[in-house]
């Protein structure tokens, strides 16, 4: 089993969907597709008059913004993922955390700052996405999901493929997005424990939306899934690409960087 998270930023790209297709049919596992869709929501909140506002990469979402963000992704994001994926060869089917109860939150408490409608993840109902694989489907999975009152709730896109990936006993977890990997002073991080995420963090080197991407990552760790990596589609097919993270404090002293410097593109 492998899950994919694919980052809003990319699915506008020409040709994106195509090569995740194309990366799916080349795995030897089942495939879990979580999607975001952050610039499609803002340009909802925007054409309904609504301000998008974010705080260290997640979306306060009052009841405009959530409507903006169940239309936006359990709609027109999620639809178009799954007929480029059909489109090409991939036997996908679309849902949402809210579809057979499949994502159940609670209210995240973000102790800074009220984030209205945002859910942190209790339970994962794995039965739902089984029926679909055992059919040979791919799921392809919106984060809205169901909370306390039955009331819709949006959930970050990367802590959902987390808690996907660690209920599944995935195998395998990639975050795709349109960075490399992890890039600290212009250079890649093929590898980072949870010792220098937290540092970097603290330090404003990693910040924005890569915050919730990491530690997300560095949570399915915790929850069991034994690989974990932030890459793009051009190194997601490579077992070698992107960052790879680690729980476990790293023994060497340095950090390595590679040769590569980052494109900001």
């Amino acid at each position: 089993m492998r899950v994919i998270k694919l980052g809003g930023n990319e699915l506008d790209r020409p040709g994106f969907l195509g090569e995740i297709a194309s990366a799916i049919r080349g795995f030897p596992q089942d495939v879990v597709v979580i999607h975001g869709g952050g610039q499609a929501v803002d340009a909802l909140q925007q054409r309904l008059g609504v301000r998008p506002v974010k705080v260290d990469g997640m979306r306060i979402t009052d009841d405009a913004s959530l409507e903006a963000v169940v239309m936006a992704l359990c709609g027109w994001v999620n639809k178009r993922i799954v007929a480029e994926l059909v489109g090409h060869g991939v036997d996908a089917v679309g849902l949402s955390g809210v579809d057979g109860g499949l994502l159940r939150v609670r209210k995240l408490d973000a102790r800074s700052v009220d984030l209205g409608w945002v859910g942190e993840i209790t339970r994962v109902r794995i039965e739902v996405l089984n029926v679909l694989l055992a059919q040979g489907m791919t799921p392809v999975v919106a984060p809205v999901s169901l909370g306390p009152g039955n009331h819709l709730f949006n959930v970050n896109a990367d802590q959902a493929a987390s808690a996907i990936a660690a209920a599944l006993r995935a195998e395998a977890l990639d975050f795709v997005s349109n960075n490399e990997g992890v890039v600290i002073d212009d250079h890649l991080v093929p590898e980072l424990d949870e010792a220098q995420a937290a540092r970097f963090i603290i330090e404003g080197k990693i910040n924005g939306g890569m915050v919730p991407k990491v530690n997300a990552a560095l949570a399915a760790l915790s929850g069991g899934v034994p690989e974990v990596r932030i890459v793009d589609i051009d190194g997601l097919p490579d077992p070698s690409a992107g960052t790879t993270l680690h729980v476990a404090p790293s023994q060497v002293q340095d950090i390595p960087l590679s040769s590569e410097t980052h494109d900001e593109s």
